[in-house]
């Protein structure tokens, strides 16, 4: 299998969450607005810790609001378990443009955090999905969830690496 031009540049589309059935069939947990996104790849970057290998999709559908894929050289449910926490990525170039005012999360890990008082509070750590709405997590001071709604997130500027929210220091 062809490796991507660049490790760097995977962004994580989900995480193999269990086995499915005996045939080495896995789950997967997405991380894409839309659950089959990732069916569309014919090649997946699997991993942990930053050590990826690429793994060819034999097949992959839709069971009950879950994406469920046979992977090559995955054969039994032991090899499937054994892949269970595994991180899934993409190459960046792989992926569409995203829509204008729409981000990939990945693009917003490592933005510098600041209010519209220009408080600093850090770094985006990671995103959240709750059940509402996504939930930015920046370490700083301390660590602090901020809700990545348009009330809150006033302003992304991927070139600057700044993402401008209206929340108070003191929340």
């Amino acid at each position: 299998m062809k490796a991507p031009k660049s490790l760097d540049n995977l962004v994580v589309m989900g995480r193999i969450a269990a086995p499915y059935g005996i045939k080495g069939w896995v789950k997967i947990q997405t991380f894409s607005e839309s659950v089959d996104t990732l069916a569309d790849y014919p090649e997946w970057q699997i991993g942990r810790a930053g050590s990826w290998r690429a793994v060819r999709i034999l097949n992959a559908r839709l069971h009950t609001n879950t994406l469920v894929a046979e992977l090559e050289g995955i054969v039994d449910r032991d090899a499937a378990l054994a892949l269970k926490g595994s991180e899934i990525a993409v190459p960046r170039e792989t992926l569409p443009p995203a829509p204008e005012d729409e981000y990939y999360w990945s693009d917003l890990i490592g933005l510098d955090v600041i209010n519209t008082k220009g408080v600093a509070f850090g770094k985006v750590k990671e995103l959240l999905e709750s059940g509402a709405h996504d939930v930015l997590v920046v370490s700083g001071d301390r660590e602090r969830l901020i809700p990545f709604v348009g009330q809150i997130v006033k302003k992304v500027d991927l070139a600057a690496e700044t993402l401008e929210v209206d929340w108070e220091a003191d929340y």
